[in-house]
This record gives structure tokens, C-alpha cells and sequence, in this order.
């Protein structure tokens, strides 16, 4: 009979072989951008990372690239682990194409200027920003807002909380244990998550004819392994088939990370 750890190092192993094309790039290019970030390499978190006072019209890279910096290798990693099951659920769910256009898009850029214009306009400070973990509790947002309209409460003892409130739980919880993370930053990270929760995201999607004819035109499901096709998701596209047999509370249990 096959030992406990054994059996949790297979489904590990099956578990990471099935991560879909985006997920995979993701965690690859936050190992790159951490390897690069060693000792005598390149300075990648002035470069990368999200610095109120080094935002221009030339520099408007970083609002894509602080989500892949870290500060250090437990950094990385807690981000990763959190990071990870999050994200295998949302392209599972919505496609690979799509999981690119908001990942690099959208869901990415409305939190980076939301924490600029809050940092800079109202509390006139230049906190940096780097770290996947607004991601994750932006992830966070949507899997509560989901939940809740299943489950709307969460007992504790003798409490019920409304299940929507998880994540700031957490951001609080994180913040107590880590007081160099950016609670700015995991707040708006969250926000944004709520908003996209409640079907807002389908307004930030590409169209769905555009996706099947680059899909279509380049063949991509045939000659890119583990890509997600528009017609090949978990759930339905946007919510639209129902997903009553999803686990209640779903990921916003997952570890969550530490960073942005």
C-alpha cells in the first residue's frame, strides 16, 4: 500500500502537469523574474515594480510587469502557492485567450492606477507596490462575491459573517502577520475582484466572436498544449451555466499570499 506522503506527491505531480497555458506561463515568469533579481543580475524590482514616483507615459509597463516581482524567494513561493489554484480556476473557467487579454489588461491595470491615484492624489506618499498576491486577492473578491450568492453567511461559534467579507478577513490577518505587505494594495486588489464577481468582467472581456476567430484562424487548440479553448471551460462562460455543483466557499479558502 502506497504511504500517505507518496500518494500526496502523485496528485501533487498529476495536479501541476494539468495546470492550463496561462497558469504555467504566469508561475514560470515569476521564477524567471526572481532568478533574475539575484545578487549581481539585474535590479528588476526598480525596474518592474510599481513606484508611484517613477510612473510616466514611457514607464506605463509597470502596470503589468509588479504583479511578477518579488521581494525575496518566500515571497515568491508564498505568492505562487496562493496564486496557483486561483488562477487554474479562472482560465479553466473563462479560456486562455481571455485569461491573457484581462490578465494583462483590465484586471491588472484598474487596481495598479486605483492604488496610484489613491497613493499619490490622497495620501500623497510612494509606497513601491511588487507581488502577485493582488492577484490573488483579487481572485479572492470574485470566488467570495460567487459564494455568496450560494452561501451567504459564514458561522463562526455563535457569529455569522457574510461569506463576501472573507477576503478582508484575510487582508487583515495577512497585514497583522506581515506588516510590510501593502494593505492599499490587497484592498484594491479585492475591490476590483467585487466588481468583476458580480458580472462586471464580461464588460472587460474581449468579444467572444473575436476569441473564436483568432482561435479558429491560428488553430491555437491544436499546436499549443494545455490551452483552454472558449468552448472548453469548467463553468460556462461568465457565469452563464449554472455552477451549483462547485464546493461551497470554493477558493476563498485557499492560502492566500503576501505581497503587492
Amino acid at each position: 500500500m502506497p504511504s500517505i506522503q507518496g500518494f500526496n506527491t502523485l496528485r501533487a505531480r498529476s495536479y501541476i502537469f494539468r495546470l492550463p497555458l496561462f497558469t504555467r506561463a504566469i508561475l514560470l515568469a515569476i521564477i524567471c523574474f526572481w532568478l533574475a533579481s539575484l545578487p549581481g543580475y539585474w535590479d528588476v524590482r526598480l525596474w518592474g515594480s510599481l513606484i508611484p514616483d517613477k510612473m510616466s507615459f514611457a514607464a506605463g509597463y509597470r502596470l503589468n510587469t509588479f504583479p511578477l516581482i518579488h521581494l525575496n524567494f518566500l515571497h515568491a513561493v508564498l505568492n505562487v502557492v496562493a496564486l496557483t489554484p486561483l488562477m487554474e480556476r479562472f482560465e479553466s473557467e473563462y479560456g486562455t485567450l481571455t485569461t491573457l487579454a484581462l490578465f494583462f489588461g483590465p484586471l491588472t491595470t484598474i487596481p495598479a492606477i486605483l492604488y496610484l491615484f489613491i497613493e499619490i492624489a490622497i495620501l500623497r506618499a510612494n509606497h513601491a507596490v511588487m507581488g502577485a498576491s493582488m492577484w490573488v486577492f483579487l481572485l479572492l473578491g470574485m470566488e467570495a462575491i460567487r459564494t455568496y450568492k450560494q452561501n451567504p453567511y459564514l458561522v463562526i461559534g455563535t457569529y455569522q459573517l457574510p461569506t463576501w467579507t472573507t477576503p478582508l478577513l484575510m487582508i487583515v490577518v495577512v497585514a497583522a502577520l506581515l506588516p510590510s505587505t501593502s494593505l492599499l494594495g490587497h484592498l484594491c486588489g479585492v475591490g476590483v475582484g467585487y466588481i468583476a464577481g458580480l458580472g462586471y468582467v464580461k464588460l472587460l472581456a474581449p468579444p467572444e466572436w473575436a476569441l473564436r476567430w483568432i482561435e479558429s484562424r491560428l488553430n491555437l487548440l491544436a499546436i499549443l498544449p494545455h490551452y483552454v479553448s472558449v468552448d472548453q471551460k469548467t463553468y460556462g462562460r461568465f457565469g452563464v451555466l449554472p455552477s451549483t455543483n462547485r464546493p461551497v466557499g470554493g477558493a476563498s479558502t485557499e492560502l492566500v499570499g503576501v505581497g503587492a
